[in-house]
């Protein structure tokens, strides 16, 4: 059996979880990457006996737009799938039912569905060092629970915690900027996710495109690329309470 990563992971975290799961499976597998802004998401077609694994990260929330939009291009052909969203400590709330929605949409049965943590993307503090020891032994436990759901053959009707409708989008209105030590190598405009910096001038963002998901920030070679730190700083005091008791990895079947 072959298994296909699809995966948004801007900043790594996602990916990460998404690995873990995928060695314990221990299946062949291929990769499909969700931020890639090049690729022709209407060309791919997945086997209809084949395992899927869709990963995107909550942002406040909810399923990230972009990847939302890609995923509903894929043609699922009725292959079974494990969703997985990653959260910085705080909640996922809404991201499984609605990437539930999304999955079903383009043509996939949801077979189980995972909740895990991993280092906020923004404010490092809160989940620092996750996906942890005590992180991987849980997902490692989890994927036998899917590989045995597997071989059941079953799937579809699985009941996820959130709301529909969603709640609403609220993105975080952080967008990075270049600062001197930037040398216009223009690695961040190639692999943003939505085109949102300049190719011919990398120091400069379209705020009104970015979505805040600093993978221009956690890839930049010379580190130029920052956020305001007084707005994360006052972010992160908001999020405090929240995300400060240590939340657990959640599997639901």
């Amino acid at each position: 059996m072959q298994l296909t990563q699809i995966v948004f992971s801007p900043t790594g975290g996602t990916q990460q979880v998404v690995d873990i799961l995928t060695e314990a499976l221990g299946l062949p597998f291929s990769q499909i990457d969700l931020t890639d802004a090049q690729k022709d998401f209407a060309a791919v077609s997945l086997p209809a006996d084949s395992l899927a694994m869709i990963a995107v990260p909550a942002y406040a929330g909810r399923v990230p737009a972009v990847a939302a939009q890609r995923l509903t291009q894929i043609q699922g052909n009725q292959s079974r799938c494990v969703l997985v969203s990653v959260y910085g400590n705080r909640a996922f709330e809404d991201t499984l039912v609605e990437l539930q929605d999304v999955a079903e949409k383009a043509g996939f049965q949801v077979l189980a569905a995972v909740a895990a943590i991993a280092e906020h993307s923004i404010m490092h503090q809160y989940a620092a060092g996750r996906p942890d020891a005590v992180d991987k032994q849980q997902l490692r436990g989890f994927a036998e629970q899917i590989q045995a759901r597997f071989n059941q053959q079953g799937a579809g009707g699985l009941a996820l915690p959130g709301n529909r409708p969603y709640k609403t989008a609220a993105p975080l209105p952080m967008t990075p900027k270049a600062g001197g030590d930037c040398v216009g190598c223009g690695l961040c405009a190639e692999i943003c996710p939505v085109q949102a910096i300049s190719r011919e001038q990398p120091q400069k963002t379209d705020a009104k495109k970015c979505i805040s998901c600093m993978r221009c920030v956690a890839r930049c070679p010379k580190g130029a690329r920052k956020v305001n730190g007084a707005l994360v700083a006052m972010a992160a005091m908001k999020l405090k309470k929240a995300c400060s008791a240590r939340k657990e990895n959640e599997l639901f079947i």
